[in-house]
């Protein structure tokens, strides 16, 4: 069991909306992809348009590529104001695609209202901190993913 907890289900539910997961996507450069997660943040509403510059930046200063295939492109500090809820949007690229160098399979966009982002930052890191759980996300359903980062359960 990971996520938000009971009392928190509810919020957690809007973390992460079905229309925001893009399944079997092809590798693309770097700056492509962030602003195609970040868009998606945009037109649900997450953010400000200018966030999508602030995700840039981030990635100009500092990798967002954590490893164990994932990337978690998010804006830099100074754009929190541009955050009007907290939601995440979710990339998988089931052969890969380039991240400076390495190859990341899952690119999780992340806009954290407040402080808000470390709890996010903790939901991903508790599902997916095996190499394993990325490659079985590859070949999950939307669905699937939607009720794994709404706090029911990891993909078995």
């Amino acid at each position: 069991m990971f996520g938000y907890g009971k009392k928190n289900v509810e919020k957690s539910a809007e973390l992460l909306e079905l229309g925001n997961i893009r399944l079997n996507c092809r590798p693309g450069e770097k700056e492509a992809v962030i602003r195609e997660v970040g868009q998606l943040l945009y037109q649900c509403g997450c953010v400000e348009e200018s966030y999508i510059e602030a995700m840039l930046q981030r990635e100009l200063t500092f990798s967002t590529n954590i490893g164990n295939g994932i990337a978690l492109p998010h804006g830099v500090e100074a754009a929190k104001k541009s955050v009007k809820r907290s939601g995440i949007a979710v990339m998988v690229f089931p052969e890969g695609t380039d991240w400076g160098g390495e190859m990341v399979k899952l690119v999780i966009g992340i806009a954290g209202a407040g402080e808000e982002h470390l709890e996010i930052l903790s939901i991903i890191a508790d599902c997916l901190a095996d190499p394993a759980d990325v490659e079985r996300i590859t070949g999950c359903s939307a669905e699937e993913i939607l009720t794994m980062f709404t706090g029911k359960r990891c993909p078995q």
